[in-house]
């Protein structure tokens, strides 16, 4: 997360794009911005932002744009300055969605579709699954409750999961995490230092960059698309010129693309990592919610790699159980380092999933059929309302990559929110920004909802282009 004072030069990094698709004032098109930045969640709400003339000279602008960008984000209720604390960003209640403006994290008001995350409702046998783990609880009553590696028999149900997929596993060589999330963040913890190189994809899922930038790295990005996948000559010779310590990949169904990486360019990737001494993570969590085709064997089948998987993609996301699936030396400095940020993940939810795991099987079969469905409304819908956007079919996970054609993302989004649908811009995507061209459409939501995703962004389009036709108007005057 951004930290609560935020430099000229970060917010510069934040806002490289800040006039693209904007044919208005710049003072509008910088206030904008700055608007979708803290509904992302890019920059947090509580964060100091920088003085005014500091920002001008590090967007290249005058002093007078930034003061009336400031000026218009006060007035709209994202900012609010005091003589000699400076400016600090806020949440509108009508965007919050809450009496509290403060609290970013809030759910937002029910009359809002939430896509920020794209994620599915639970999966038919949870409920039982909990009474069957509730039921067995008191046999773990006679221990602190303090778990940080997992309950055995979870770690041994994920450790045959792998085994049936084609790479054998013990229990020894799983942890378990409060989710995939802080598996990430745990992994940057032990293995990057400050300056340290990463390797990343771009776009990629927007947790993943921020926990090892937090953790002080430097991040060296390899582009990804929608449609040719990874450029492999670029990825291995950014493994080999670059040397990272670490290479953070999604190589199943990738967040946000969908694309799934090749079995020739996993051999090569793991073979140059060998080379260059990186340690690759391999972040699972979407690999089993293929639509088409065949589910891939794990990645580390084809070499070393550290595997990131969780139960809350097939399962359930209110079960915050993930894993590390590693070499038990690295588990153990994991294990070892895991206290300063928590003290083990809670027993009962990993009852449950413990009862769920093996079941996996049944649970994705009945995912494929509802996300089949879903994908084909949502994408059919999207190509018929607005035929300028390329919208992909993709083979696999829960949303599709849509090119807008124009860098409108983050106008889009916030038109958006008056049609009713709160949605996650493209800049967000990118670990150095950019991706103002597109737009992640989740399609994981109920039928009714598909229909209303697909017309509410269908106006929140033409809103736009109204807006955008108008010279002068500040697309914050239409949202």
């Amino acid at each position: 997360m951004i930290p609560l004072v935020l430099s000229a030069r970060a917010a510069a990094a934040l806002l490289t794009h800040w006039r693209d698709g904007s044919s208005g004032p710049a003072y509008s098109a910088l206030a904008d911005a700055v608007r979708v930045l803290a509904i992302d969640g890019r920059v947090a709400v509580g964060t100091r932002l920088p003085a005014e003339r500091q920002l001008a000279d590090a967007l290249g602008v005058s002093r007078t744009t930034v003061a009336s960008a400031y000026a218009l984000l006060r007035d709209d209720g994202f900012l609010r300055s005091t003589r000699g604390s400076g400016s600090v960003l806020r949440l509108p209640s009508a965007v919050a969605g809450r009496p509290d403006p403060d609290h970013l994290a809030a759910p937002v008001d029910g009359d809002l579709l939430d896509l920020r995350k794209a994620a599915l409702h639970a999966a038919p046998g949870v409920a039982e699954a909990a009474v069957r783990a509730v039921q067995g609880l008191p046999a773990a009553l006679v221990g602190n409750g303090y778990d940080t590696v997992g309950d055995p028999g979870l770690r041994a149900a994920i450790a045959d999961r792998y085994t049936t997929r084609g790479l054998p596993t013990t229990a020894d060589q799983v942890l378990v995490t409060l989710g995939a999330q802080h598996a990430i963040a745990l992994l940057a913890r032990v293995l990057v230092r400050r300056g340290t190189a990463v390797l990343i994809e771009s776009p990629t899922y927007p947790h993943a960059h921020e926990a090892f930038r937090a953790a002080g790295a430097r991040l060296v990005a390899v582009p990804v698309d929608a449609h040719d996948g990874w450029d492999g000559d670029a990825l291995v010779s950014a493994l080999r010129r670059s040397a990272p310590a670490v290479a953070y990949l999604m190589p199943d169904l990738h967040n946000p693309t969908a694309a799934t990486m090749p079995s020739a360019l996993r051999e090569a990737v793991l073979a140059a990592a060998a080379d260059a001494g990186t340690v690759v993570i391999a972040d699972e969590t979407m690999a089993e919610l293929r639509i088409d085709g065949d589910v891939v064997p794990p990645f580390a089948t084809a070499g070393p790699a550290v595997l990131i998987g969780s139960a809350g993609k097939v399962f359930w996301g209110g079960l915050r159980v993930g894993w590390i699936r590693a070499d038990p030396a690295l588990l153990q400095r994991l294990v070892l380092a895991r206290p300063t940020g928590d003290l083990g993940t809670p027993a009962i939810e990993q009852r449950i999933v413990r009862e769920l795991v093996p079941d996996t099987a049944a649970a994705l079969e009945a995912r494929r059929t509802f996300l089949r469905a879903a994908r084909d409304t949502v994408v059919a819908g999207l190509r018929d309302r607005v035929p300028e956007w390329e919208v992909p079919a993709p083979a696999g996970g829960l949303s599709t990559w849509v090119r807008l054609g124009r860098p409108v993302s983050s106008a889009l989004v916030l038109a958006a929110r008056a049609e009713g649908l709160v949605l996650t811009s493209g800049g967000a995507f990118g670990p150095h920004g950019g991706f103002e061209g597109f737009l992640r459409v989740p399609y994981a939501v109920p039928a009714d909802a598909q229909v209303r995703l697909v017309e509410a962004l269908g106006r929140a389009w033409t809103r736009l282009d109204s807006a955008v036709r108008a010279p002068g108007r500040p697309i914050a005057a239409v949202v």
